[in-house]
Parts: C-alpha cells; structure tokens; sequence
C-alpha cells in the first residue's frame, strides 16, 4: 500500500495532516464505519478524497451542497482525481451518460445531494456501480437536534442499503452535541463507529464584539481599510442590507461582490468565483455564502448582524484563517438585534 505521507504531499502539497485526519484515513482504509467532528477548517473533506487513491472502487460523497460539490470536483480533477457532481435538479436524461460512466469505472469519487439520492431511477443506476466507500459531509443534518436540520438526511441509511449493506460509512460535521452525534449514529445503524473527535480551539482566529451603533457602515468602511488587499466575509441579516452595504463599500474603493438568494444562480457563481480567484476582496453576503467554499485565505469574517446561533457564529467565523494565518473575527452587536430575533 502507498505511504499516506507520500500521496498527502504528491495531490495536496501538504507535508504534514491536521489533528485527527491520518486516524481517520487509517481507519477509512481498514473498512472501519467512521464518525469525524473536526473543526470547521480541520479538513474534513481530505479524510475521503485520500483514501479513494488507495481504496478500489467509487467513494460516494453524500453532501447538502452544490457549491461544495463543485468546488470539489474543480479540485480533484486539477489533481487528477477523476470525479463527478449530480446536480440535483438535472434530469434523468442529462444524467443517463454520467451514470454509465459510474457503472464503467470512470470516476473515483462521486457527489451527490440526499435529494438526488433518494430518486428511484438514479438509485437504480448507481447501484449497478462499483461503490466501495460512502462518505455523508454536514452529517448533523441527519439530527433534529442539529441546526441545519434537512428531513432527507434521515432516509439515507434505508437508501444507502439497497446500493450495499456492508460499504463502510464516514460520517462527518463540524458540529455535534453529544445528543446530535448519539442520534446520527443510530440513524445511521453505525453504533460501533471508530470516533475522532479533534479540538475545536482556532487559536490563530481573533474574535472581536463591538457596540452596533448608527456608524456601523462607517466602522466596517474603516476596518477593511485598515486590512486592504486581504480577502474577507461580511454577513448581513437581509438581502437588502448586502446590496446597501455592498455599493457603500464599492463607493469607498473597495472591491466587493454581493452574495444572497435573491441574486439568479449564474449571478452567485460568478461572485463566488470572483472572490475565489481573487478578482474581488470582499464578499457582502447571507447567510446563503461560505458553506464548504474552500479558500484558505481569509483574513477576516465580519458580522454586520449578529448570527442566528453560536453554532452558526462558529461556522461562519470559521472560514477566516484556514491556511493557520491571522483570521480577525468581529461582531457589531446590540440589544435591538436580539428583540428581532426574539420577533422572529
């Protein structure tokens, strides 16, 4: 078998693995079902795409989002990784040829949405492929207890079995109570899952609240002066507060995109790509921007409203400073917020 070490440095340039991740690619290999809770920029996604270098056959990758998908797929193929995404809302015949190609061996690693999962004719097909390894990313979603809670997640072990009842699973997620991680193993039927659990402290990110006053925009305006040229996040609550703040920003020379689900998909991808390559500084965005975008460079992650949750915060925060460099994480906080959410 290949030295880990050797292929970790040969596809990802990494001369060493983040806390936990060798365990759990150890225990990938030798068929062990899995259950990963790393950090929000612990590497998760790693823990599957190594092991499909070495395990023969398909790693299936069960995840809740496209742009997480794609992004991935761009990446595996760079690297020489023959892979592929279903996108949920394609149709059966737009789909027909890459599913023969799953059946004919031609890609190690796959994507898909439990939505497209669970459709009777792609599960058919998928079936027929030579699926040796499932991964399930975002895994609380499979708990009601879990803060982003998707009803789909809790049909996947029953759909899962009709593909092969003994292909290992890893299970993985960033964030799982004690009640959230005992319900996904049991929704899962994988109680004697070998466990990782790695530490949670960032100690490279520097959190920061300050008082929410009438200034804010102009305090915000400043901040990312003070960082020029650095890549950062700014979450707003509204739609409409992205788009203000965003022209506000773009008046006061700064390079900034908006991103939020009002704006049509090839809008949101063009945005997306534009802060990935760099061609922008700033993304103003929801809550809808940042899940599984994998930019390593971040420097700050700014809340011009304070989030739905600590969970959320955590997440959210979580995208600065990946690469283990400085991440400045800064909420403007007030009272008048929380009597929203309290409205809410």
């Amino acid at each position: 078998m290949k030295n880990i070490e050797e292929i970790l440095f040969k596809n990802w340039g990494y001369k060493k693995f983040k806390p936990n991740q060798k365990k759990i690619i150890n225990s990938i290999i030798k068929g062990k079902n899995t259950l990963a809770i790393l950090p929000t920029g612990g590497g998760k996604s790693l823990c599957y795409q190594l092991p499909s270098l070495i395990i023969e056959g398909i790693t299936l990758v069960i995840s809740p989002l496209i742009a997480l998908m794609e992004d991935q797929v761009l990446f595996l193929k760079k690297i020489g990784i023959p892979s592929f995404y279903f996108k949920p809302d394609s149709i059966n015949q737009n789909i027909n040829q890459q599913l023969d190609n799953c059946i004919n061996g031609n890609y190690k690693v796959i994507y898909c949405s439990p939505e497209r999962l669970n459709n009777i004719y792609f599960l058919n097909k998928i079936s027929k492929s030579n699926i040796k390894h499932i991964a399930i990313d975002e895994a609380h979603c499979i708990s009601e207890w879990g803060h982003d809670f998707r009803p789909e997640y809790r049909n996947i072990r029953k759909v899962t079995d009709q593909i092969n009842k003994n292909t290992p699973i890893i299970a993985l997620t960033a964030t799982a109570t004690p009640k959230v991680q005992e319900d996904i193993l049991k929704n899962l039927k994988i109680k004697d899952a070998k466990i990782f659990k790695a530490s949670f402290n960032r100690p490279n990110l520097y959190y920061e609240v300050r008082k929410k006053t009438k200034e804010v925009v102009i305090d915000i305006v400043r901040f990312v002066k003070n960082n020029k040229s650095k890549s950062g996040i700014i979450y707003c609550l509204s739609r409409k507060k992205v788009e203000e703040l965003t022209k506000t920003l773009s008046v006061n020379d700064i390079n900034a995109v908006p991103y939020h689900a009002g704006l049509d998909s090839k809008t949101r991808s063009q945005n997306q790509d534009s802060f990935l390559k760099e061609d922008c500084d700033v993304v103003v965005a929801t809550i809808a921007f940042g899940m599984g975008i994998d930019k390593p460079d971040v420097r700050f992650v700014i809340h011009h409203d304070i989030p739905k949750s600590l969970e959320n915060y955590y997440q959210e925060t979580g995208r600065a400073g990946r690469d283990g460099g400085e991440g400045k994480c800064v909420l403007f906080y007030n009272q008048a917020d929380v009597e929203k959410f309290k409205n809410f």
